[in-house]
C-alpha cells in the first residue's frame, strides 16, 4: 500500500470571483443629474455606459466631479456621453486579478469593465482588488 501524498494546487484568482456582477448602467443622452441620483443611490461609483446595449464608455464619480465644478456647467443639462471616458478598459471575467491590477496599476485607472460575450458583466474596481489582497493575506 502506498500512502501518496496530495499536491496542493494553487489556483490564482480570476476577476469573476471579486467584480460586481450584474452593474447599474446608464445611458449617454441621460444627464450628469440623473448619473449622480443614480451612484448616490446605488453606492456605486462607476457607471458603464450602454448604447443600445453596446459599451459605449465609463462614468466615473471622479469623472462626474471634474465637469460638475467647471464653471457654468449645468449637470441637469449636460449630458452622460460629455463627461465619460471613451478609452475603457475592458477585461473578460476569468482575466487573473494580478493581470488586471497590473494593467490598472500601469494606467492609473480605478476600474475595469467586465465583458463576456460582448455583454457587460460586471464591473472590477481597486476596491475589489484591495478585497483580493486581503483574501490572500488571510490565506485566501
Amino acid at each position: 500500500m502506498s500512502s501518496a501524498t496530495p499536491v496542493l494546487v494553487h489556483q490564482y484568482p480570476v476577476v469573476r470571483q471579486y467584480m460586481t456582477p450584474t452593474p447599474f448602467t446608464i445611458g449617454p443622452t441621460q444627464s450628469l443629474t440623473a448619473a449622480r441620483h443614480l451612484m448616490l443611490e446605488q453606492g456605486v461609483r462607476h457607471l458603464p455606459v450602454l448604447d443600445g446595449g453596446r459599451l459605449a464608455g465609463l462614468l466615473s464619480e471622479r469623472d462626474l466631479l471634474l465637469v460638475e465644478s467647471m464653471p457654468s456647467v449645468n449637470p441637469t443639462v449636460v449630458r452622460v456621453e460629455e463627461a465619460m471616458a471613451q478609452d475603457v478598459f475592458a477585461v473578460g471575467p476569468d482575466e487573473p486579478v494580478a493581470d488586471v491590477a497590473s494593467t490598472m496599476i500601469d494606467r492609473k485607472i480605478g476600474s475595469a469593465v467586465v465583458m463576456e460575450d460582448e455583454k457587460v458583466v460586471g464591473v472590477f474596481t481597486t476596491i475589489d482588488a484591495l478585497q483580493a489582497l486581503r483574501a490572500l493575506l488571510r490565506g485566501w
